[in-house]
């Protein structure tokens, strides 16, 4: 009997870097700066280096990267934040934990992150209702792609608003000659471990260029303390360090993310190739790389050949199966069935193949021809 997959293979990367991760850690464990130790600065220098900015500040979770730059905004009730109704629901939930809205907007049906079109007419929808202020945009790099900062950067730089790009999902990726970190003012990513940089626990990254906004943040994420003083309460803020060990294990990580990039690079590669032609391909753009976090196809009977995989062997996944617009605890904010088609069918339609920087060739090939098969 052929063995059953993962989805995404944590313990053999763990096999790979092993001997690093374990005196990595171990030199934590000995020296007993657990919160913010000198493995945290030298990872945030490392980190900045790789992308090409000034600041990096490492935060608790990839949500409180997202948090801690609104809050700094000093965004809140009455305020309206634009994101797309296609992603992962701690994008949205964000602006709600600190009291704004989310306003939901459709996505391209070809990258699948926010349409600059849906956008300039959701702001232009709020404005007109005059309820709520229009303060900010996140825009969501799903699935690795980095989302048309260009046209988003216009419409946020004409409308004044403040944009927060969220590369969760895409921290490696490059759009043009930047990497992302540098593609919008402010970047949050997220160190989950599942995600293509991933700790051994949760943990994040916000980057800017901007000096004084970075060192807000390190004070709201260390209870709105001064950062010369932690016992000098200057704004409220948060409990959102990043651990000591979670950095260790990162730096070696990031020191092997080049080579993994190019891994997933060649396994996504490899996908588009042998898939039969009526599975749809995820987006490439001319511009763009993308960090391959997940290999997200479309297609007929999406759910017929998520069964027949799963007799083999083969774990998929729905990314995702409701748009944010549907979830109970938003549905106060959207305006229902029909009102995001691109969004809305998507769901439908969308299966996650496995995908990470240790899956071979064979492996592939097997995901291949059972795919075929199911669609036969």
């Amino acid at each position: 009997m052929t063995s059953p997959l993962p989805f995404i293979d944590l313990q053999a990367q763990y096999r790979r870097l092993k001997p690093q991760i374990d005196a990595r850690v171990m030199r934590v464990l000995e020296h007993g700066r657990f919160i913010l130790g000198p493995e945290v600065a030298e990872l945030e220098g490392a980190l900045s280096s790789f992308c090409g900015v000034r600041e990096t500040v490492t935060v608790a979770s990839g949500t409180e990267a997202l948090r801690i730059p609104l809050m700094a905004e000093d965004i809140g009730p009455g305020d309206a934040v634009f994101l797309p109704a296609f992603t992962y629901t701690a994008t949205a939930e964000v602006p709600c934990a600190i009291g704004a809205e989310p306003v939901f907007v459709d996505v391209d049906p070809v990258t699948y992150n926010i349409d600059p079109a849906a956008l300039e007419r959701a702001i232009a929808a709020v404005r007109r209702e005059g309820r709520l202020k229009p303060r900010a945009v996140i825009a969501v790099d799903l699935f690795g792609l980095p989302a048309d900062y260009a046209a988003i950067g216009a419409v946020c730089q004409r409308e004044k608003l403040f944009l927060l790009a969220d590369a969760a999902q895409s921290f490696g990726a490059s759009q043009g000659n930047r990497r992302v970190g540098a593609l919008a003012p402010v970047t949050a990513t997220s160190f989950f471990p599942a995600k293509p940089l991933g700790a051994y626990g949760d943990g994040g990254a916000i980057f800017t260029d901007d000096a004084e906004k970075a060192d807000l943040y390190r004070s709201i994420r260390f209870h709105g303390s001064s950062n010369a003083d932690r016992y000098e309460i200057l704004r409220i803020g948060t409990n959102g360090r990043l651990d000591t060990i979670q950095a260790a294990v990162l730096m070696v990580k990031l020191e092997a993310y080049p080579g993994e990039l190019a891994r997933r690079e060649a396994a996504a590669q490899r996908y588009d190739r042998l898939l039969p032609a009526a599975v749809k391909r995820p987006a490439r753009t001319a511009s763009s790389s993308s960090a391959w976090p997940l290999y997200v196809t479309e297609m007929a009977g999406r759910d017929r050949v998520k069964a027949s995989l799963a007799k083999l062997g083969i774990p998929t996944a729905v990314y995702y199966p409701k748009p944010l617009h549907y979830q109970v605890a938003y549905a106060r904010y959207g305006a229902g069935p029909g009102s995001l088609p691109v969004a809305e069918s998507l769901c439908a339609k969308v299966l996650a193949l496995p995908m990470h920087s240790d899956l071979d060739d064979a492996t592939i090939d097997r995901i291949v021809a059972a795919v075929g098969d199911a669609l036969a």
